[in-house]
């Protein structure tokens, strides 16, 4: 039986890797007074790397290795570039907004008056985190969800399925009776190790991506007046919106087959 809804964040709730953090990447370059920029192609090849810090060292490995920095000093380096980049993304958040990707505040109102338990499954900052939750649905759904677990709480990020375990050990739910949302091969492969049913919603960044195995592929959750493109097979005909109904329908399918 379906129980409770995990979400990823960047990408999945809103398109927040275009607009928010590749651009407060490429602020904090210029306020380093570093002649990087991030375009949107390599930003796209970069997303590879889960996580901001991460992404950093592997671009300066790639691209910049000869920068003069001991390990110690790399990682205090990487340190600042990352607590300004983060500065930036949250006033952009704050100043300009960042709107919900189509379904998702519809999808989310839907599934707590259902009474199913919400969850975020992220490798993003508890402080980024916060910040795009207070942006996107205001202050008070920092308590709709009951486990917001973030990048800092497991050691491994995703592909690997730690922060999915998490969730699912806080939740004292197996992940047969759970929904994941992603928007990334990355994020995919997590959930899918883990062992949860998944329905991927791409962007222009994912698009091209492997999701064999999801339980859905689709552009968005749909509006009533915007309805989703399947991109895996249709599970039936006409699908329009990803609702609490389809939700527990597509579950119910996929236990069956299970």
């Amino acid at each position: 039986m379906l129980k409770a809804l995990i979400f990823d964040v960047d990408g999945t709730l809103a398109d927040t890797e275009r607009y928010g953090h590749r651009v407060a990447f490429n602020r904090a370059f210029a306020e380093a007074r570093l002649n990087w920029v991030w375009d949107e192609a390599l930003y796209g090849d970069l997303l590879a790397v889960s996580g901001g810090k991460e992404r950093i060292r592997h671009f300066i490995a790639a691209y910049h290795p000869d920068i003069p920095c001991g390990e110690g000093e790399l990682d205090a380096f990487i340190d600042d570039l990352h607590a300004a980049k983060t500065r930036y993304y949250l006033n952009l958040l704050e100043t300009v907004g960042i709107p919900a990707r189509p379904g998702v505040r519809r999808l989310i109102k839907e599934a707590m008056a259902a009474r199913l338990a919400l969850a975020i499954a992220t490798t993003a900052t508890s402080e980024d985190v916060n910040a795009v939750l207070s942006a996107l649905f205001g202050a008070e759904a920092l308590d709709w969800f009951e486990v917001v677990a973030t990048g800092d709480v497991v050691s491994n990020k995703k592909p690997a399925p730690d922060i999915y375990e998490y969730v699912l050990a806080k939740l004292s739910l197996d992940a047969t009776d759970c929904v994941a949302f992603e928007d990334s091969e990355n994020g995919f492969r997590a959930a899918l190790a883990a062992g949860i049913p998944t329905l991927v919603t791409v962007n222009d960044y994912t698009i091209d991506q492997d999701f064999t195995g999801a339980l859905l592929v689709t552009d968005h959750l749909g509006e009533p007046d915007l309805p989703l493109t399947c991109l895996s097979k249709a599970p039936w005909e006409p699908f329009r919106l990803v609702d609490i109904d389809a939700l527990r329908r597509l579950h119910e399918n996929w236990t069956r087959e299970k």
